[in-house]
């Protein structure tokens, strides 16, 4: 037996990636391909394996520090000795990354050379197409032999043009840079940011820039709806069932989602012309955590009941705050829900969690004097924050969608929900 420092190997794109998880403990017993930690990038997450059989002496990382290629994991007291094809593939891979420059390089040359010619080979109705749009052939690089222009060469011209030409007529980000630091007016206490609000900031950063937003306010009567959810009882044991409004809206979504299909979508590039329509039903429940906001998918909620939403909901909410959700298990939606009626408060303007294109803000249930059926009397009313993609949706299909909601959360609806 020989102590052998076991460290992180080559993982390609990965640098300075925090570690989220250690998976073994000093003491402990391992074979070869055994996981020993897992890394998380802002792309993917991966697990590290051991590559020696042994007995784990001394750990030497742990959660929340940052690693790269070789730095230490684990000291152990190792059986087993390196495979050669280790080694061979860590020589390919720096082999890979000799050659990358080179080619590149031989790339830059051709497009240089390119530059320096003075004629193009191409047909005459490939010539009479790049006049029309008003394209010099001749800084134009043919894909075909011996460099011989065709039409998709001209399309590519022109489309990196416009693209360059985009990216020039951009303006450039500012950053304000502070004048002042905060300790000069009084006490500070510098903290970590969670790493889930770290890795979600990006992609509401990316939702508010790109998306339109707009926000359509208005308010269900769910009286009918209340009383029917405090009354149900368990019919083998005769208790009351702690079934949560959430559930309900869940599934009064899912039913507004089959009729108004656009809001079941997604658009990738607008530029294309095309967007996504998606067959399936996963609503994403946003979960408050002490590490930050999650959003998991619960799939395919149509053709699940009140008992069973229910459940998966609880189970959802209680991997996300215990960080064992499946990373996947947060994309893929077809429309998020984010409730506040727990806390408190009414209306608010979410944000879309992109790709998606709405998202539906749930305020908290109040008792409110409404004028029904010739008078005033009490009724119990859900605020409704509905935002959506201005670019798909109108401000008419958003209301007639938050119509079909109220009704689905209605009276007439309420017993259908529960089936």
């Amino acid at each position: 037996m020989s102590d052998t420092e076991i460290k992180v190997p080559n993982i390609g794109d990965f640098k300075d990636v925090e570690v989220i998880e250690v998976l073994v403990s000093e003491g402990q017993k391992l074979k070869k391909n055994d996981p020993l930690i897992t890394i998380e990038s802002d792309k993917s997450s991966v697990e590290i394996p051991s590559t020696l059989d042994g007995k784990i002496k001394t750990i030497k990382t742990k959660v929340g520090d940052k690693v790269s290629e070789g730095d230490l994991i684990l000291i152990l007291e190792s059986t087993s000795q390196p495979t050669a094809k280790i080694k061979e593939k860590t020589v390919l891979e720096k082999d890979i990354k000799k050659i990358q420059p080179i080619k590149a390089e031989i790339q830059q040359t051709t497009i240089n050379q390119k530059n320096n010619t003075s004629l193009s080979s191409a047909s005459p109705k490939v010539r009479k197409f790049a006049r029309e749009l008003g394209v010099d052939i001749n800084q134009v690089i043919g894909s075909e032999r011996k460099g011989r222009v065709i039409e998709s060469d001209i399309k590519l011209f022109v489309a990196s043009k416009s693209k360059n030409l985009e990216n020039n007529t951009r303006q450039p980000y500012e950053k304000i840079k502070q004048e002042f630091s905060h300790s000069e007016f009084g006490e500070v206490e510098i903290k970590d940011i969670p790493r889930v609000k770290r890795l979600s900031s990006k992609y509401l950063i990316n939702s508010w820039t790109k998306i339109p937003h707009v926000t359509n306010h208005d308010e269900a009567d769910i009286t009918e709806l209340e009383e029917f959810r405090t009354s149900l009882t368990d019919i083998y044991t005769g208790e009351k069932k702690k079934i949560t409004p959430l559930a309900f809206i869940v599934k009064a979504l899912t039913a507004s989602l089959k009729k108004f299909t656009n809001f079941n979508s997604s658009i990738d590039e607008i530029e294309d012309g095309k967007m996504t329509v998606k067959k399936y039903f996963h609503i994403g429940i946003a979960v408050d955590t002490p590490h930050g906001l999650m959003v998991p998918k619960l799939r395919n909620a149509d053709n699940k009941n009140i008992d069973l939403i229910s459940s998966e909901l609880k189970n959802l909410s209680e991997q996300c705050r215990n960080l064992k959700i499946d990373k996947k298990e947060l994309f893929g939606g077809s429309m998020t829900i984010t409730s506040l009626g727990g806390i408190g408060g009414s209306f608010f303007t979410p944000i879309i969690n992109y790709p998606e294109v709405a998202i539906l803000g749930v305020g908290k249930a109040e008792k409110k004097q409404i004028f029904f059926k010739g008078k005033f009397v009490t009724r119990t009313m859900l605020p409704l924050s509905l935002s959506y993609d201005h670019r798909i949706i109108d401000g008419a299909e958003a209301a007639r969608f938050n119509n079909e909601l109220k009704e689905n959360l209605g009276k007439n609806f309420a017993y259908k929900l529960a089936i």
